[in-house]
């Protein structure tokens, strides 16, 4: 047995460790008193500074060390020769890049390296953009080293054009780089923004202004770039369809920009004497300045949204002061003004009368669809066959589905309503951990394509019954529809945002799953309310129905609630006006 080394026990072996690393914590937990004490003396010292260093070293997610330093740092600013603070943040700095060895994605390490940056006197921004450049090549998706890339590029004046051939060069290199398609995304806009005056050409910086730094930006990209984008992403995602990353960007080259912020639709009752205003999106009418204007006089009045879970709203209603438009054989003008917006929009109650309206359609405001030339019609007509012939490769392929889906949209929506559709439905099975995303979003495009119908068709009739909806969305669009059907869906409310129907005179919603009715809430035109086979179960699921001052039918046949006890008398005390109620 001589000459053999001896070997340690798997048990001498973890009590070893186990004293190396209590070794360890009494020096780190000395080290942290020992700092703990010295801020708690307003010490501001070098020798703080190291301390703080040694433990940060080890672990650079310890945050108030970071705060400390910074403490410090700024003393030492205040009693020291520029030329020193320069070589004090210098060595901060490459401190720093030990800690990012130590944790590329340590917040606290990102975050001061900010902060030094941002107080050198003399910064090398060349050298942090190298900096970023070898971070993200080792790990593309460092979202700590892409923000903080951004902050050097915004205080170094990067030219918006240099940055996107940096992400042309990281896409280049790997196409699954979702970061940089999404960078991407936030420099177009800057470089090649769309003209207000269509049709225009694609955007050129001028010569003699360098071209600006990459910001927020919401505009639009203009179609001549946005053609190139299409040809750039459907190479990635032919390369690999089943990486989401081309995906998502193609699907952002396919949206549409922000709507512009408008009053889209004012209506006036002369029997009810009210008015309700539409916007382009949720506001709060008691803040943004909303003035209304009748016959050149303005007027006292109290807006307040449709739904008291409301405060901001896409849709407001007043009270008119009594007697003020009742006249029936005068003629009166009002104007709304939103004045936050400085924008205005008129409407006339003829005589004779009792309503009146102006608002701009879905169409007009391109709402679900943007108009397109003919050179995109012919590109996105391509895309989609491209799209089709890859689906023949990759038929469970949900990306390429989806992404067929909003083409179609795009192209015309009407068109392939059954092929959208068919669509949904096979990705509810290839995809069943999202089928209700799917349902949803099937939902809301059948949504759409019947109020196109219905503006088209020039009635005030919706009907959606037997679609398999499951949600409801663009109710604001809806403010002057007065028969909706939504018979035998799955929904399972009536959501706060059904209030926008302050028209509403029928409303049909049998054969549902329908639990909730808090969209029932003050719709002043509201006479026949039909749910049979629902799930309303209690009594009290139908106390905002009393807010409806003109109801007198209720179909609640096949409801649970119709199995409480007295329900008969019950529901007649409970709303008096209902003279035709069927259990």
């Amino acid at each position: 047995m001589h000459g053999r080394v001896k070997l340690k026990s798997t048990a001498q072996q973890e009590e070893e460790k186990r004293k190396e690393r209590e070794k360890k914590l009494k020096i780190y937990v000395a080290a942290r008193d020992a700092i703990f004490t010295k801020r708690m003396e307003g010490v501001l010292d070098d020798e703080a500074l190291q301390l703080t260093q040694q433990l940060l070293s080890s672990n650079p997610d310890f945050a108030t060390l970071w705060n400390y330093r910074r403490e410090i740092l700024l003393h030492l600013e205040t009693v020291r020769e520029e030329d020193d603070v320069q070589k004090m943040y210098e060595a901060e700095l490459l401190f720093l890049e030990s800690c990012l060895k130590v944790n590329p994605k340590s917040y606290g390490s990102w975050h001061h390296r900010g902060w030094v940056s941002a107080r050198l006197p003399r910064p090398d921004w060349a050298r942090e953009l190298g900096l970023c450049d070898r971070c993200l090549s080792l790990d593309d998706r460092n979202f700590h080293c892409w923000d903080y890339r951004r902050m050097v590029v915004k205080m170094s004046g990067v030219p918006v054009d240099q940055e996107l051939q940096f992400t042309d060069r990281l896409i280049g290199s790997n196409f699954s780089n979702y970061s940089s398609w999404h960078y991407r995304s936030t420099l177009l806009p800057l470089l090649h923004p769309e003209s207000p005056d269509p049709p225009s050409p694609c955007h050129q910086p001028s010569h003699s202004s360098p071209p600006p730094s990459p910001q927020t930006h919401s505009h639009r990209v203009c179609e001549e770039q946005l053609l190139k984008e299409y040809e750039l992403v459907q190479n990635a995602f032919f390369t690999d369809p089943n990486d989401q990353s081309a995906w998502f960007y193609y699907r952002w080259l396919l949206g549409r920009a922000e709507r512009e912020e408008m009053i889209s639709c004012v209506f006036v009752s002369r029997e009810e004497e009210r008015v309700a205003v539409a916007f382009s999106r949720p506001v709060n009418a008691s803040s943004s300045g909303l003035m209304l204007v009748l016959d050149g006089q303005p007027q006292r009045v109290e807006w307040r949204s449709v739904h008291p879970h409301f405060r901001h709203s896409p849709v407001w209603i007043c009270a008119l002061p009594p007697g003020t438009i009742s006249d029936i054989i005068n003629e009166h003008n009002l104007t709304v003004h939103w004045t936050e917006k400085h924008t205005h929009r008129d409407c006339a109650l003829y005589t004779g009368r009792s309503e009146s309206w102006c608002r701009d359609s879905a169409t007009d405001q391109e709402l679900f669809r943007s108009e397109l030339s003919v050179e995109k019609t012919s590109v996105l007509q391509s895309e989609l066959q491209s799209c089709n012939q890859l689906l023949e490769l990759e038929p469970q392929n949900k990306w390429c589905l989806l992404t067929i889906v909003l083409l179609m949209r795009a192209l015309d929506p009407l068109g392939y309503e059954r092929e959208t559709l068919s669509h949904f439905q096979t990705l509810k099975e290839v995809d069943s951990m999202r089928s209700a995303y799917y349902g949803d979003l099937c939902s809301k495009f059948m949504i759409e394509n019947t109020i196109l119908k219905m503006e088209y068709a020039e009635v005030r009739v919706f009907s959606l019954s037997d679609k398999n909806l499951t949600m409801l969305c663009h109710l604001d669009q809806l403010l002057l529809v007065t028969h909706i059907n939504l018979s035998c869906n799955q929904l399972l409310r009536l959501p706060p945002q059904f209030a926008m129907l302050q028209c509403l005179e029928v409303l049909e919603a049998d054969d549902n799953a329908i639990e909730n009715l808090d969209g029932l809430y003050y719709l002043p035109k509201l006479q026949e309310v039909s749910l049979k086979n629902n799930q309303i179960s209690k009594l009290s699921d139908l106390q905002l129905l009393t807010s409806c001052p003109k109801l007198t039918c209720l179909d609640l046949r096949g409801n649970p609630v119709t199995q409480i006890a007295n329900i008969q008398s019950e529901l007649t005390e409970l709303l008096p006006s209902v003279t035709d109620l069927l259990i």
